[in-house]
């Protein structure tokens, strides 16, 4: 069974370290601010100028000015700060985030990723997302692994306009966890219940697979 939004935050957030410094995108990125483990400190970074951002406010704490750069309501942990965002790129440019952790809509299996725009559609934007995958060596990308129609987004080569250049080392969809290494998606968790046949069939890009390809545990 695929995993749910929530489940794939949860997922993520096993791979932040004790003290990381780490900027989340917008959608589900936003979430894995609610499943950082307890028995580590990290903090979390917006391109809006906040350092420190918690979890999402209970509904009788929300502070309509307190927001992330997707602009949802956020609280901030002790020893926040509150900065221009200015500042803010200065720190994402000076190699400062340890780890980003961003959606997309194609990634390929040379570590390229394209998550700013679909021509003919309205989308977004860019946003802060080049300058974070130019400015952190970590970089997590979260998405679906196919689209609606069924069509893999772990792609041989993307085809829509690149947001940056190899500089994708991991994926975590609603099937699985990746690595991306020379050239080749590897898997190393499958979701549980999904099948490695599964992903094979929904992953268009090189894909090597292990003997054995643990479930997720949650």
């Amino acid at each position: 069974m695929a995993l749910s939004r929530e489940q794939i935050a949860q997922r993520i957030a096993r791979e932040i370290n004790d003290g990381d410094y780490v900027n989340l995108g917008i959608g589900i990125p936003t979430l894995v601010a609610n499943y950082v483990p307890d028995d580590i400190e990290v903090m979390l970074q917006s391109e809006n100028g906040l350092l420190g951002m918690g979890p999402f406010p209970e509904a009788d704490k929300i502070d309509a000015d307190m927001i992330n750069a997707g602009k949802q309501t956020v609280t901030a942990v002790k020893g926040a700060s509150i900065f221009s965002s200015a500042e803010s790129f200065a720190m994402i440019r000076g190699g400062h985030v340890d780890i980003t952790v961003l959606g997309a809509f194609e990634v390929d299996q040379n570590g390229n990723i394209a998550s700013w725009m679909i021509p003919g559609k309205l989308v977004k934007g860019m946003g802060g997302a080049m300058d974070l995958v130019a400015g952190a060596d970590n970089i997590i990308v979260t998405m679906t692994h196919a689209s609606k129609g069924g069509d893999s987004k772990l792609l041989e080569k993307c085809s829509l306009p690149l947001t940056g250049s190899g500089c994708i080392k991991r994926v975590v969809t609603d099937l699985a966890y990746m690595e991306i290494e020379d050239g080749a998606f590897i898997l190393k968790e499958r979701a549980p219940g999904v099948s490695v046949e599964e992903i094979v069939e929904k992953t268009a890009g090189k894909l090597i697979v292990p003997d054995e390809v643990p479930e997720m545990v949650f």
